[in-house]
């Protein structure tokens, strides 16, 4: 099983009727979260990659970080091991902006939103490393 189909699994189960309710669509019973922490990446790449396809087609899935007094939105997340993120996007002042913190110290600020009218709703890029042997 890949890496990819594995975060989907996880998101699956760990999602459950959280993002449900959060985007309006029917709810289902909730299943345990994952345990532990070794995968806490992969965690919330599936839970990010869930809220994304989600989304109806004139939305898109708004992801936000803090990194000291910056305020980051998120383009793109690599995942380099199971325990590190890489978030690449914009600062306040556009400039291109990369955070790279342990999985278990950062929190994003998720939100579907509408996009503007005439413009097509971006898509966060989620990167994961290749298993090793390819």
């Amino acid at each position: 099983m890949s890496l990819g189909e594995i975060t989907k699994q996880i998101a699956k189960q760990a999602l459950g009727e959280q993002v449900k309710e959060v985007m309006g669509t029917a709810a289902t019973p909730a299943a345990p979260a994952a345990e532990g922490s070794e995968a806490i990446a992969s965690v919330m790449l599936g839970q990010m990659q869930a809220m994304q396809n989600a989304l109806k087609p004139e939305q898109e899935l708004q992801v936000h970080c803090w990194a000291g007094t910056d305020r980051i939105r998120v383009l793109e997340v690599f995942a380099p091991t199971p325990r590190v993120l890489v978030l690449t996007g914009l600062d306040g002042e556009q400039a291109m902006t990369r955070v790279i913190m342990a999985a278990e110290s950062l929190q994003l600020v998720c939100k579907p939103v509408t996009a503007p009218a005439g413009a097509k709703p971006s898509r966060i890029r989620f990167v994961t490393p290749r298993p090793k042997g390819e």
